[in-house]
């Protein structure tokens, strides 16, 4: 994107993060001075984020297609097409789609940079969705973001969701 430009539907950098989660990058920081970058989630039913903390961006989500689930803090929400959700740093948060249809977020994340994570995390993911869960670790403390993979089964308990299996039966984005 250049400066002024027109993203247009179906543009964007498309990465596939496993587990019925994707991410396409709309507006790189570098496109917004560094301010925020923009990015689609599509999230496939069964598609889950699990449980994680930033402690540089905030994120915004507004859902564009279909319902979302949503728990920042310790409220769990509901969230379906034309919803915002705000997920201020140094706060848990989840999303995932339970529903029996896809949904899409887009996500504006403050400052930009973060961006880069989503890029780094597709190169983690290999085709049969296994990854290289130590690598991952590594890689979300370098972005100052933690996941809290112990409070995942109750996540998923509470919310009738059932977890897709990686190599290691876990993961970030499931």
């Amino acid at each position: 994107m250049t400066e002024g430009n027109m993203i247009l539907p179906g543009e964007g950098e498309e990465l596939d993060l496993g587990g019925g989660v994707g991410v396409i990058i709309k507006v790189r920081g570098e496109a917004a001075g560094g301010n925020f970058a923009m990015v689609e989630h599509p999230v496939a039913t069964r598609g889950l984020v699990e449980l994680h903390t930033h402690t540089n961006e905030d994120e915004c989500s507004y859902v564009l297609e279909g319902e979302i689930g949503v728990q920042v803090g310790e409220e769990v929400l509901q969230a379906p097409a034309g919803s915002v959700v705000y997920k201020p740093r140094g706060i848990e948060h989840a999303f995932w789609n339970a529903s029996a249809e896809p949904a899409r977020v887009l996500e504006v994340i403050s400052p930009a940079g973060f961006e880069r994570f989503f890029e780094e995390t597709g190169e983690l993911v290999a085709p049969d969705e296994s990854f290289d869960e130590e690598g991952f670790v590594r890689l979300a403390e370098r972005y100052g973001m933690s996941f809290d993979f112990e409070k995942a089964p109750e996540l998923v308990e509470s919310t009738g969701y059932a977890r897709s299996k990686g190599a290691s039966g876990r993961g970030p984005l499931r």
